[in-house]
């Protein structure tokens, strides 16, 4: 089987949006929007083959770029690799240098392009924000549970997992109700730690799964237009997690934690390793930092995520 090495850009603009190109009708995958980018010559880097694209294809110079992730795929007649970066900062106007159309996109509207089946993780990547935040699982204050959750909605949290353990039903239902309206008013998912039928109940944005229902589950918990995302440890989990059709992963213990002192560590280079083998997005976990998002985005992570992140300041825009 034939094997293609790709640089593809996820070109946003300062609204957001990300451009779009149309496939010639007589070439592979014909007619269907993709993300501008091409095949890399003999011995030619990611860096130079995305920037070369670019410039043949859209008439434009980057300026800015980095990874966003990277995806394998076999089709019937070929195997593709795609190294796919964002692209932030460029010079000159894109046209279709080529002839082909080209359309300015909400991320939250890519769904409704056809795309080749490769490029569906590039989608979520895109909707996906830097970092997913856990709330502290023990909550001896609701009132102070609440508070501190808005200070994290009002420093850009978008995507964080109520994770509480330890009240009785009733109380704990009325914690993640008061948690998911407050997530609403600022336009964040709200995601519900293994509990799918409260997920459901709720209404929630979606479900995150435990490592017990990764082994016994045989198919997505939730419906499409929710999230579905994991707790994994080992690439074994994270090939499950992709197989159940999870939107997203979390791969841990990157760095020591407090909690988890003497846990076996993946370091940087492992959580590489193996998210370099998978085709959905991966949260680095585990003694996570903000000032680490830069190095975990070149290591392929979609962001960080944890629990005692310190937010002093306010996020970098979705996906950086």
């Amino acid at each position: 089987m034939k094997s293609i090495h790709v640089a593809a850009a996820a070109i946003r603009n300062q609204s957001g949006q990300v451009l779009l190109s149309m496939r010639h009708p007589d070439s592979h995958q014909g007619s269907l929007w993709e993300f501008p980018g091409g095949k890399l010559e003999a011995d030619e880097s990611v860096d130079h083959a995305l920037r070369r694209e670019l410039r043949e294809e859209l008439g434009i110079q980057v300026t800015e770029h980095r990874p966003l992730i990277r995806i394998r795929h076999d089709y019937s007649d070929r195997r593709v690799l795609l190294d796919v970066h964002l692209v932030t900062a460029w010079e000159g106007e894109p046209r279709g240098l080529e002839n082909q159309p080209l359309r300015w996109v909400a991320a939250a509207d890519l769904n409704a392009y056809p795309m080749p089946a490769a490029d569906s993780p590039i989608v979520r990547a895109l909707q996906l924000p830097p970092v997913y935040l856990i709330t502290q699982p023990q909550v001896v204050d609701p009132g102070q549970f609440i508070e501190n959750l808005g200070l994290a909605l009002e420093h850009g949290i978008r995507l964080l997992q109520f994770r509480v353990f330890g009240p009785e039903k009733t109380r704990h239902r009325l914690l993640a109700q008061r948690s998911l309206d407050l997530c609403r008013e600022y336009g964040a998912c709200m995601l519900v730690n293994h509990d799918v039928q409260l997920a459901k109940e709720l209404d929630a944005a979606g479900v995150h799964l435990n490592r017990r229902q990764l082994r016994i589950l045989d198919r997505r918990p939730l419906a499409d237009d929710k999230l579905v995302s994991a707790s994994c440890h080992s690439l074994a989990e994270l090939h499950q997690a992709q197989l159940l059709g999870a939107d997203f992963a979390v791969l841990s213990p990157v760095l020591p934690t407090r909690s988890h002192p003497a846990a076996d560590l993946l370091g940087w280079d492992g959580f590489a390793e193996m998210v370099d083998r998978i085709n959905i997005p991966v949260y680095a976990l585990g003694g996570m930092r903000l000032d680490l998002l830069q190095h975990a985005w070149t290591l392929g992570a979609q962001g960080v995520s944890g629990i005692r992140m310190k937010l002093d300041e306010r996020l970098p825009c979705p996906n950086g």
